[in-house]
This record gives C-alpha cells, sequence and structure tokens, in this order.
C-alpha cells in the first residue's frame, strides 16, 4: 500500500536549490499528518553530503543517486532513477518543484509512473486522507482543487510560495544505483550567469521593468535600485522581445513565474500574461504614469507618476533606511 511522502531535490554544483528545502518542509507537514515518513531523492556526482541539509528540514530517508552520469542533469537519465526509486518505495505523494528543472523533469516521471500531475500549485492539504492540490488556472483568474485518482499523487509547487522552516530528522543516506543505459541525448555546453544575481523565481525583491523604460539604458536605474534592495531585475515580455533585457529576465506567463515578498513594476502596463507570472508575490509596488493601467489592479501600492522621477528617489531613500 501507498505510504508517505517523497521529494525530488534539486543540487546545482554542489549546492542546494532553495525550492529543494521548500519541498522538505512542505512534505514534513503532510507526513506530521498522517504519522509518515519523508523522503527524497537527492542525484548528483558527489552530492552525499547534502543528504544532511535536508534532514534538517524534515526528511527522514535520502535516496542518493551519486554518479557522473547525474552530471549535468540531462532529462532521460534523471527520469528513468527518480522513476525507479519511486516505483520500488510506492510513496503516496511525489513533490517536485516547478521550477525548470522541475518542469522539464515531473512531466517525464509522471507519464513513466503513469500517474497524473498537478502543476505549479500555490498550496496542497490532506482533505480526509486525501491529498488535494491547489493551483491557479485560467492566467491566475481562479484556483482549482486538484484530485489525482492514482499513486502516487504528483504536483510541482512554485517556488518562493512554500515556507522552508527547520525541523530536524534523521536524513539517514540510502544509496541507489543511478547508472543508466546510453542516452539519446548529451549536454555539449553549458553557458552558466556569471553575474552572481539571484535567479528570478529564488529572488525575494525583484524591480521589473517593461515597455515604459524606453530603452536598454533606461534600467541602469533598476539595477541601482535592485542593488540597494538585494534583488534581481525582471522584464515585461514587451521589453525582452524589443532586445532591452535578455530572456531569462522576463517575467509573465511565457516567461518565469515568480512570487517574491516584493515585486516593483516599473512601466509595467500590467497583460493578463504578465500578471500570471507575479500575481502570488507577497507586496506588488507599481509605478506607471497610466492611473488606468491594469498593473494597480493587482498592486498593493501605486504611484502614478514618471518612473524616471520616483525610482531614483526611491532608491534614495532606500539607501538611508539600509545604511
Amino acid at each position: 500500500m501507498a505510504k508517505g511522502v517523497m521529494i525530488v531535490a534539486e543540487q546545482r554544483d554542489g549546492a542546494l536549490r532553495k525550492i529543494s528545502l521548500e519541498l522538505a518542509s512542505t512534505a514534513r507537514k503532510l507526513a506530521d499528518q498522517t504519522g509518515d515518513e519523508v523522503s527524497a531523492i537527492l542525484l548528483g556526482s558527489g552530492i552525499e553530503g547534502l543528504a544532511a541539509e535536508l534532514g534538517k528540514y524534515g526528511v527522514d530517508k535520502v535516496f542518493v543517486g551519486d554518479n557522473a552520469a547525474m552530471e549535468p542533469y540531462i532529462t532521460e537519465a534523471h527520469a528513468a532513477v527518480v522513476a525507479k526509486v519511486v516505483k520500488e518505495n510506492d510513496p503516496a505523494i511525489l513533490l517536485l518543484g516547478a521550477s525548470v528543472q522541475g518542469k522539464d523533469l515531473s512531466s517525464r516521471v509522471a507519464a513513466k509512473l503513469a500517474t497524473g500531475l498537478a502543476t505549479d500549485c500555490t498550496d496542497v492539504k490532506l482533505d480526509g486522507g486525501q491529498f488535494v492540490a491547489i493551483r491557479p488556472m485560467y492566467a491566475g483568474k481562479c484556483f482549482g482543487e486538484i484530485v489525482t485518482g492514482s499513486t502516487p499523487a504528483m504536483a510541482s509547487l512554485r517556488p518562493n510560495v512554500f515556507p522552508a522552516a527547520e525541523n530536524a530528522k534523521a536524513g539517514a543516506v540510502v544509496k541507489v544505483d543511478a547508472a543508466v543505459d546510453a542516452q539519446k541525448s548529451k549536454v555539449l555546453e553549458v553557458q552558466k550567469d556569471t553575474s552572481g544575481k539571484v535567479d528570478l523565481t529564488e529572488a525575494n525583491v525583484i524591480v521589473s521593468g517593461g515597455r515604459g523604460m524606453k530603452g536598454p539604458e533606461g534600467y541602469a536605474i533598476l539595477e541601482e535600485l535592485a542593488d540597494v534592495l538585494k534583488g534581481t531585475v525582471g522584464a515585461s515580455r514587451a521589453a525582452v522581445d524589443a532586445g532591452w533585457r535578455p530572456q531569462k529576465d522576463q517575467v509573465g506567463q511565457t516567461g518565469k513565474v515568480v512570487s517574491p515578498n516584493l515585486y516593483i513594476a516599473c512601466g509595467i502596463s500590467g497583460a493578463i500574461q504578465h500578471l500570471a507570472g507575479m500575481s502570488s508575490s507577497k507586496c506588488i509596488v507599481a509605478i506607471n504614469k497610466d492611473a488606468e493601467a491594469p498593473i494597480f489592479t493587482k498592486a498593493d501600492y501605486g504611484v502614478v507618476d514618471d518612473l524616471f522621477k520616483v525610482v531614483p528617489e526611491l532608491t534614495a531613500v532606500c539607501k538611508k533606511l539600509v545604511a
């Protein structure tokens, strides 16, 4: 009989991603309601030492697949090992992150397990012992409660939405065979971001600019504000399509879905596709000359004024506050 909650942890360059700790804490909260164990699958090369950190966040057992074939990440190889471990251990619930890697992996694993998958969830719960996943639908216009009739019940969780709280457990290591057959694809090159900036999906503060920035040079004032707030700069699709910012900075339905503590939208009108990508932010500040801009319907605080006047003043005030 299927039992327990299992997560698929993510690591990059030998360090756990923030979403892994959020998954562990969420799984612990669910398992405590039923008295079950929390287990994790951790794949990579030279990563066994990370199991202890997962234990700090509530994981009882870590299935470690330490093999050179697991680095760098390749969908086929990871999906094969994850599916094998899941089938051998039969968890009732399987959680992954709705990160770039998690979205890629979760769909392949769901197909291998022949089970349902609720994607980009913003909440999960147990209702009468049954796992229920809550996710936004129709570009965030409503929320649906998803129940999976097969096991394991799979869900991918939106990064930066679920809290990561320490709750020390054993984090016992169980080594698994991560050897895989010859893969159809291989990674030829990895181009790493050397800016040192936090990824948009993990950032606590995001300062985004849209068409109102008037050009790529306009983003200098946003970069300065983001640096003061220890945040990251994002952009609307219009700005990315215009070539003002790289695609990795795009926030929205066709870019990255983000949930920072603070989202500052500068010169962004608020098309439904953009709102779908940032509406779960804890606090939204909008700066726009157009008082009728749709972004103000989602904003907690709004400033109707020229952003090239407001942002430098805001930056100056923030510098004084953090000094």
